[in-house]
């Protein structure tokens, strides 16, 4: 994608993200979906819990 890079170690930690502020300004949409890839990327490894149960923690912690 025009606009960015992507810089990582080769054991692909310390991964940093360049953006073009003017590239940013023109089509915020798509950077803001390409970070959403990375981070769940990222996350990929992590132990997921139901919907529901989420919902629970979230109205117990009063942020639903």
């Amino acid at each position: 994608m025009k606009g960015f890079s992507l810089i990582a170690d080769k054991a692909n930690k310390g991964k940093i993200l360049q953006i073009e502020v003017k590239e940013l300004v023109k089509n915020p949409q798509k950077f803001e979906d390409m970070i959403d890839v990375l981070i769940a990327e990222e996350r990929k490894g992590e132990k997921s819990i139901p919907w529901e149960e989420a919902k629970k923690q979230l109205k117990k912690a009063g942020k639903l």
